[in-house]
This record gives structure tokens, C-alpha cells and sequence, in this order.
């Protein structure tokens, strides 16, 4: 290469380098639009909302959190996807909008892997299996019996179509080889108003999605689906020790950009989120709500996608499960 050639390769090299640092240092300069896939109330929206309220708190940025729920959370996600690639819109996705839908739903419009650029994983959390508290059921004993006796009876609802509770419900059926019917609904809220008026039976939730009415007494957890106890809810059974000793289901949460963000943006959404999930009244915030903080790098939440789409793919052929 000749002299002139190396100064403009070297130019070129230093406005980028300048440009990424400007960039980082910069950003942001204005409202930032966090899309929550589900309701307000459910987990992934009290998830959100937690993180971006410290946010809020320790660099005075500008968050609004817009609830896009509906399909089970891939109306969101595909709102996201197509979102400019500027940092200015991030998503909160979660197992199953992210690895549970792409074998559920024959044209997902949006592609996991392709259209998105991981920021973090945030927190994780098991699944509980409720009823309202003045309901018959007390064990998963008592719900299998019933099961039994009365098959596509015994109703339970999620908070959508390919939902990890969903599938877990879907997932359920199979190990206790009963029939129940599913109703999905487009989040939290309307399922636990049913679930507390007697429309319907059973609702398979994240714990911190129904964490508050267990702590109300309006509701009753009967199991929880995670390999260990719930620290949240040391009193509720796993599906291990009720006789089911290979079921573990759990779901995460973590943020995400459209593909084509800069690299200096994620990396400062990286850092900034890390310090908030590693504050201690972050913790435990998000730990009384039934979750459990889990920062990452965005190579480590991109490879966990990447593990996790093939894993569900096989739960949701051995299930049977079906989009309703």
C-alpha cells in the first residue's frame, strides 16, 4: 500500500473509532421505547418495568415502557423487529415469544435469531400452577383425580397461545397422561380476574406474574414446575416431589435491539442494565415478585437463544401442542 493509501486507511480507521466512541458517549439523547409483549401486571411487564424504573432513577434517562401484547407475545416482537435499528427501541422477550413460538407458529413474522441483536438476559423464573382459594383442588393429586374422572373438563388457562405456560400446561398433561382444556388469554390480567371469578379452573403463571394475589391469600399456588423449590415459595411442592421426577420448566426474560443496532449502543444498554440487576434492591424487587436476577453478555444471551429453539421444538412435537 502507498503512503497516500495508509493515510486514508488510517483516517478512515480513526473516524470510525471516533465515531463509535460518539456514539456510545452520546447515547442517548432521547426518549428510549421499551416494548413489553404482554399486559401491564403480568411478569415480563413487572420485569420490565423494574429495570427501567432504575434506569430511570441512576442516569435520568427517558424510558417509556409500551405494552404490545397479543399471540402469545410475537405481535411485540414483530413490532420490535421492525423497529429502527438506532438503540431507541428495545424489547423485553422472553422463552416463549423468542423459543417456543418459532415451532408453534408456521409464519412467524419475525426470525429470532436474524432480526434481533441480544442485550442481556435479566431474570429467570419457575412456573406455579394456581387456583383460587376457595377451589377443590389443593394437591396436583386432586387435579389429576379430576382429571381423570371428568377428561376436557377440568379447564386451565395461560396468558397466550405458545406461552411457556402453555406449553408447560400442554407439558403437564402428557407426564400425568389426563385431558384438560386450555384457554389462552392475550396476558395475566383478564386469566387471574377469571381465575378469581370461577371461569376457569386452573392458570399456569409465572410465579411473578402471580405473585401478588398468592401474597393476598386470593389465590391458591398448588405446584410449582421448576426441578427445586421456589425460594419465593418454599411451602409449594415441585412436580419432582410430587412424582414427577424428570419435569423442569422455567421461563427468562432478558432485552433485545432490532439487528443492525451499533455495537457501541449494545455494548452501553450491556453495561448500564448489568449495574441496575446488580444492584441490591434490584434484586430484591425482582425476587419478591418470584424471579431471579440473571445479567449476561450479549454473546451469552445469543447463544442461549440459539440452544434453547431447538430444545423447545422437540417439547412442543412430543406434546402435541397446537396453536388453539
Amino acid at each position: 500500500m502507498n503512503t497516500i493509501g495508509r493515510v486514508f486507511l488510517a483516517a478512515a480507521l480513526s473516524a470510525t473509532m471516533t465515531s463509535a466512541a460518539f456514539a456510545q458517549a452520546e447515547y442517548p439523547n432521547k426518549p428510549i421505547r421499551l416494548i413489553v409483549p404482554f399486559p401491564p401486571g403480568g411478569g415480563t411487564d413487572i420485569v420490565a418495568r423494574v429495570v427501567a424504573n432504575k434506569l430511570q432513577e441512576e442516569l435520568k434517562w427517558t424510558i417509556v415502557v409500551e405494552n404490545r401484547p397479543g399471540a402469545g407475545g410475537t405481535i411485540g416482537l414483530d413490532v420490535a423487529a421492525k423497529a429502527p435499528a438506532d438503540g431507541y427501541t428495545i424489547v423485553m422477550g422472553q422463552t416463549s415469544n423468542l423459543t417456543v413460538s418459532p415451532a408453534l407458529y408456521p409464519r412467524l413474522t419475525y426470525n429470532p435469531v436474524r432480526d434481533f441483536a441480544p442485550v442481556t438476559t435479566v431474570a429467570t423464573a419457575p412456573l406455579v400452577l394456581v387456583t383460587r382459594t376457595d377451589s377443590p383442588f389443593k394437591t396436583v393429586a386432586d387435579v389429576i383425580s379430576a382429571a381423570k374422572a371428568k377428561p376436557g373438563e377440568i379447564n386451565f388457562a395461560s396468558p397466550g397461545n405458545g406461552t411457556v405456560a402453555h406449553l408447560t400446561g400442554e407439558l403437564f398433561q402428557k407426564a400425568a397422561n389426563v385431558k384438560l382444556e386450555h384457554i389462552p388469554y392475550k396476558g395475566t390480567a383478564q386469566a387471574m380476574t377469571d381465575v378469581l371469578g370461577g371461569k376457569v379452573e386452573l392458570y399456569m403463571s409465572s410465579v411473578p406474574s402471580a405473585m401478588s394475589q398468592i401474597k393476598s391469600g386470593k389465590i391458591r399456588p398448588i405446584v410449582v414446575t421448576s426441578a427445586k423449590r421456589s425460594s419465593d415459595l418454599p411451602n409449594v411442592p415441585t412436580m419432582h416431589e410430587s412424582g414427577y421426577k424428570d419435569f423442569d420448566a422455567f421461563t427468562w426474560f432478558g432485552l433485545l435491539v432490532p439487528a443492525g443496532t451499533p455495537a457501541p449502543v449494545i455494548s452501553r444498554l450491556n453495561t448500564e442494565v448489568n449495574k441496575v440487576l446488580a444492584r441490591k434492591d434490584v434484586q430484591e424487587r425482582i425476587s419478591a415478585e418470584g424471579g431471579n436476577v440473571q445479567g449476561s453478555t450479549p454473546e451469552a444471551f445469543a447463544a442461549l437463544i440459539k440452544e434453547e429453539i431447538p430444545r423447545w421444538a422437540v417439547v412442543v412435537k412430543e406434546s402435541g401442542a397446537t396453536i388453539d
